[in-house]
C-alpha cells in the first residue's frame, strides 16, 4: 500500500530530511584522511540526537549504527569500524533521521584528497542521475519514468553499471515504504505517481560492471569487479508539474567548500 502524505506531513518530512542534510554537512566539515568511519558515525549520532532526532538506521533490522559508510568498491551498507579514511578514498555516506514522527533519508559521496579523474566523473554522473530522476517525479508519471531516466543517463550515455539489486523507496512514518523506486526500467511502467507520494531516489552507480556481492557481515554490498561505486540520494515529494526536493545538497556543498581535504561541488559538477 502506498501512503499519500498531506501538506502538513510533507512539512514534517522536510524537517526530518533537512536534519539528515545538516548531519551530512557536518560530516562534510570533518571528514579527512586519518579519521575512522566509526568516529564519523559517532559524530553523526550525537548531532542527530542533539537536534531532537533519532537515527533511523540504528536498530533497523538489527543494524547497530547511525550511518552506512561505504568506501571505494563498497556500494552501500558499509558498517562503521576502525577503518581509517585514506587519501584518494571515495566515501559514500548514507544517513536517516526520525523526527516528529517521520523519517528523512539522504546520501552523499565524498571524494577525499587526490582521487582519480575516473572517480570524479563517476561522482558527477551519479549526482546528476538523482536530478534526472527527480525531473520525472511528478504527478501523472509512473515510477518507471524515474527509473528509465536514471538508467539512460548512467548506463547508455556514460557507460556505467547501474546496480539492480538495491532500489529507492517510499518514505514517511516508516523508513521504507512502497513503492520501490528502481534505478533501471522502462518508461510508462510501474505505479502511477500522485501528489502526496514521498520517495527516496538513490542511484547506486558503478564505474565498471553492475554486478555486486554481499560481504559476510550480512550488510556490506560491494562491486564484484572491485571497481569504485558512488551513491547519492534525495527525499522527494511528488507534486503536479515539478517535484519538491525535501533534502538539500546545497548545505553539504557549502560545508565541503570549507574543507580543503575534499573535492568541491564546483570541481565535481563543473
Amino acid at each position: 500500500m502506498i501512503y499519500y502524505k498531506t501538506t502538513d506531513e510533507i512539512t514534517l518530512i522536510r524537517k526530518s530530511s533537512l536534519l539528515v542534510s545538516e548531519t551530512l554537512a557536518m560530516i562534510a566539515g570533518i571528514i579527512k584522511p586519518g579519521v575512522t568511519t566509526l568516529w564519523l558515525d559517532q559524530q553523526a549520532e550525537a548531532f542527530i540526537r542533539d537536534n531532537g532526532g533519532k537515527p533511523s538506521f540504528k536498530g533497523y533490522k538489527g543494524y547497530q549504527h547511525t550511518l552506512c559508510v561505504s568506501v571505494n568498491d563498497q556500494v552501500v551498507h558499509g558498517i562503521p569500524s576502525a577503518r581509517e579514511i585514506k587519501n584518494g578514498d571515495v566515501v559514500s555516506v548514507d544517513c536517516g533521521a526520525f523526527l516528529n514522527g517521520f523519517h528523512g533519508d539522504s546520501a552523499f559521496t565524498f571524494l577525499v584528497g587526490e582521487v582519480s579523474r575516473e572517480a570524479v566523473n563517476l561522482a558527477r554522473v551519479t549526482r546528476a542521475c538523482v536530478y534526472k530522476g527527480i525531473e520525472f517525479a511528478v504527478a501523472g508519471n509512473r515510477v518507471g519514468d524515474v527509473s528509465h531516466a536514471i538508467q539512460l543517463y548512467a548506463e547508455h550515455v556514460n557507460g556505467y553499471g547501474v546496480v539492480r539489486e538495491l532500489v529507492g523507496h517510499g518514505i514517511g512514518k516508516n523508513l521504507h515504504e512502497e513503492p520501490e523506486v528502481p534505478n533501471f526500467g522502462a518508461k510508462g511502467k510501474g505505479p502511477k505517481m500522485q501528489e502526496g507520494m514521498v520517495i527516496a531516489i538513490e542511484p547506486m552507480i558503478n564505474l565498471g560492471s553492475r554486478n555486486v556481492v554481499q560481504e559476510n557481515d550480512g550488510w556490506t554490498i560491494r562491486t564484484r569487479d572491485g571497481k569504485v561505486s558512488c551513491h547519492f540520494e534525495h527525499t522527494v515529494a511528488v507534486m503536479k508539474g515539478k517535484a519538491d526536493v525535501l533534502s538539500s545538497f546545497e548545505i553539504i556543498d557549502e560545508a565541503m567548500a570549507k574543507n580543503s581535504n575534499l573535492y568541491t561541488e564546483k570541481e565535481i559538477v563543473g
